[in-house]
């Protein structure tokens, strides 16, 4: 740290993305990409739009509202988007977090820095043993709540009911919905923002839309709550969203098809890799995402992270409590898998 860093981010953890080496080529199992690349329209789209790129974008991002609005089924009105799903996610943290921020201690690895850097102090809300998260544990937290639904790195999810539980504990506190493992299995909470103004949910294209090189989220809420929203756009980067990424997100959002062939591919994708995975002795909570998190009574997830990645394969480790025996394993294309089960076999003791 230099002299002129002030104090205040003396102590604070930034965010550790996963690996991007450069020495060699992987088989990237460890971001939770798309293993298949994004829609053929939008790639055009966004090289047609390229030619402009001496022009600022849009700032209202008018067209991609409308077309987010539409797909979605809500009013352009009710749409936020943004630079990634993170940049929204820290506008929330800074504009609604007054009364401090509730989340869980195994959750999206950006919450706890989000809170540091905008010097909130966090209300840690731990999972049951199970990594379940029980909707009682927010019952009246006085404090903006978020939840990633699915959870990361477990994959679980809460049911609508178990959302609208926590909405209806806390009518005078924003519950925060981060859905950006929503299209692998779980239920959207879409349907709740007709009964509580006090919902907020958060989607990205990085996941099931195969763009997150493109970096572009989006939120739906109350109009008021996405003027907010846009209040702290307009007062931090006005253009967050280029030009090529808002036409390649309209043209992803017309081409439902390819969507739907992706995450069905990505689906069936799963329950073979926890099949072939179970039948090693691996073990897991049942992932809604479009990752596994497993761990192995036999093997050290340390010592199967670092020999994976000896043998080209790059998967995901976190040395912390509760979690520290477990792999988050994306999952790639059946031929990548199928080289990940080849090299665990050969790790495996036995």
């Amino acid at each position: 740290m230099s002299r002129f860093l002030h104090p205040k981010f003396n102590t604070l953890a930034p965010y550790t993305p996963g690996e991007q080496p450069q020495n060699r080529a992987y088989i990237k199992l460890n971001t939770n990409e798309c293993p298949y690349p994004p829609s053929p329209k939008a790639v055009r789209q966004a090289a047609a739009e390229a030619k402009q790129l001496n022009l600022y974008s849009d700032p209202t991002c008018a067209s991609l509202k409308a077309a987010m609005a539409k797909y979605l089924g809500v009013q352009q009105s009710q749409v936020f988007l943004g630079n990634g799903s993170d940049e929204i996610l820290a506008f929330c943290f800074m504009a609604f977090c007054q009364a401090g921020a509730a989340f869980a201690d195994i959750t999206y690895g950006f919450y706890p820095v989000y809170a540091s850097l905008c010097g909130i102090t966090p209300h840690i809300v731990p999972l049951r043993q199970n990594f379940t998260l029980a909707p009682e544990d927010y019952r009246q937290v006085g404090s903006t709540i978020f939840i990633a639904n699915p959870n990361a790195p477990t994959g679980l999810a809460l049911s609508l009911a178990e959302l609208e539980k926590i909405l209806q504990w806390n009518p005078e506190n924003l519950v925060v919905v981060d859905e950006a493992y929503v299209d692998f299995g779980a239920q959207t909470a879409l349907p709740l923002l007709q009964s509580y103004n006090n919902l907020l949910v958060v989607g990205t294209f990085s996941k099931s839309r195969a763009m997150a090189g493109a970096r572009l989220g989006y939120a739906v809420g109350s109009p008021e709550l996405i003027e907010d929203l846009g209040r702290i756009q307009y007062s931090f980067n006005p253009y967050n969203v280029n030009r090529m990424t808002q036409a390649a997100g309209v043209a992803a959002l017309q081409d439902n098809a390819y969507f739907e062939e992706c995450r069905a591919k990505i689906i069936a994708t799963r329950a073979k890799t926890v099949d072939a995975l179970e039948k090693m002795g691996f073990e897991g909570p049942q992932s809604l995402a479009n990752f596994v998190f497993v761990r192995h009574q036999q093997a050290s997830a340390q010592q199967l992270y670092h020999g994976l990645k000896e043998q080209g394969i790059l998967v995901r480790w976190f040395n912390k409590p509760r979690i520290d025996e477990y792999l988050r394993i994306t999952i790639g294309t059946g031929q990548e898998m199928d080289t990940l089960f080849e090299v665990l076999r050969q790790l495996l003791p036995g």
